[in-house]
């Protein structure tokens, strides 16, 4: 009891702690480096999972790049997640879902909207929040808070599709039949898009028949039309993406004051010190397209078909008249007035056209004008008749009414002929 005099905090310095003031928890496992590296300034908060939170899956969720973050998040980087009681690094892919509740693959995330991110990561329960950085070092200029989202759903497999298109040339065509290569390497392959439906640049269909022995990865398919030796043929469909199984925790405090943790680097990252630029592929680039013109035969259409054409395809046929006056005299005409005659012709057809037009759309007009009084007509006489009908048989029975002698002035006579008697 010497020390009862002195305030608390004193007697905490000079005694220590008492008994039932602190809690020993015994901790087994622990690597050697933490104990070695341990620095007390760093505070350590002690926490404990579920049984079910030990293993190891599949988790989606709903995430959404932060305002800080300068750029947009990219598919299949790592990124390092702050969630429940862990931290570790992992591969994100992110998808959206569409009209048919497919979730599509996105290279990147959207600018002011959420969206659908799949790991390989520790199991979390539902509604638990999370927090996203590409980078721990606060050295980092570029530090910033990259995404934050929640946990939607477990489950050991996620159907993530991406669109896939492929593309051949055809060797060989035989009407509507054309044999197609270089869009498929395996016979295997070809089996698996049987009876898949197929498109040319021009916009005719097909659809994939059967494999040929000609080329490896050759097949034989059918279309709605004839298609030309320069067409490209092309197969669009869809393939699963396979989330990556990458789950790295983070171990910051195994490390010394000098060095520091490190996980996996971006594609940037790795491009910046390597000073490897972006790889650009030869067909994407724009080029000068050269191509020699085609030539056609002229068309020939016979006369009598040419007289029933319309006036923008017709040409200067003379009459029987014209025929006979040009066969019994020579006429030369300059290009310039061949140029008029033509043009006169031409001008003529349309006037007549137009006419021909007017006149047809003004004999529909009349006979449906016609047909419409005529309808009308037979309903006001009907209605006429209708109504003269039921005046007549009213008036005829007002008469007979008028005509009928009344029951009193029938029995009063019968009275007075007693009273007489």
């Amino acid at each position: 009891m010497e020390f009862a005099h002195l305030p608390p905090e004193q007697r905490l310095l000079v005694e220590g702690y008492p008994a039932g003031q602190y809690v020993r928890i015994e901790i087994d496992g622990i690597p050697y480096e933490f104990i070695e590296y341990h620095n007390p300034c760093n505070p350590i908060i002690v926490g404990g999972l579920n049984t079910q939170e030990h293993n190891i899956g599949y988790v989606q969720v709903r995430i959404k790049k932060h305002r800080w973050h300068k750029k947009v998040l990219k598919n299949n980087d790592p990124l390092i997640i702050s969630m429940g009681w862990r931290r570790f690094q992992t591969q994100i892919v992110y998808s959206m879902k569409d009209q048919n509740d497919r979730m599509r693959l996105i290279k990147y995330t959207p600018e002011h909207m959420h969206c659908y991110a799949t790991f390989y990561g520790p199991i979390t329960p539902p509604n638990t929040g999370f927090i996203g950085f590409q980078y721990l070092d606060p050295k980092e200029p570029s530090f910033r808070v990259s995404a934050t989202g929640i946990v939607l759903e477990l489950n050991q497999s996620f159907q993530i599709m991406k669109k896939l298109k492929l593309i051949g040339y055809p060797y060989k065509i035989s009407k509507h039949t054309a044999f197609i290569k270089n869009m498929f390497n395996t016979r295997l392959e070809v089996t698996k898009f049987l009876g898949s439906s197929i498109r040319t640049v021009s916009g005719i269909r097909g659809q994939i028949k059967k494999p040929q022995r000609d080329f490896q990865g050759a097949f034989r398919a059918a279309f709605e039309d004839r298609i030309l030796k320069s067409d490209i043929v092309f197969l669009r469909a869809w393939i699963q993406v396979e989330v990556k199984k990458y789950y790295n925790p983070v171990t910051n405090l195994l490390f010394s004051k000098n060095d520091e943790w490190q996980g996996m680097k971006t594609v940037f990252q790795l491009r910046k010190e390597r000073e490897i630029p972006i790889p650009t592929k030869e067909d994407s680039s724009y080029q000068k397209i050269e191509r020699m013109p085609r030539k056609f035969n002229p068309l020939q259409i016979p006369v009598s078909i040419e007289r029933e054409l319309p006036f923008h395809l017709t040409k200067t046929i003379p009459s029987k008249d014209e025929l006979s006056l040009l066969k019994s005299r020579a006429v030369i005409l300059e290009p310039e007035e061949k140029r008029r005659l033509k043009l006169l012709s031409q001008i003529s057809n349309i006037k007549t056209y137009k006419e021909e037009k007017e006149k047809t759309k003004r004999d529909q007009q009349s006979k449906i004008y016609f047909e419409k009084k005529q309808k009308e007509e037979k309903e006001r006489a009907n209605r006429i008749r209708v109504t003269n009908k039921s005046f007549y048989q009213l008036a005829h029975k007002l008469t007979k009414e008028s005509e009928r002698p009344s029951k009193r002035r029938r029995f009063s006579k019968k009275k007075s002929k007693k009273g007489e008697e």
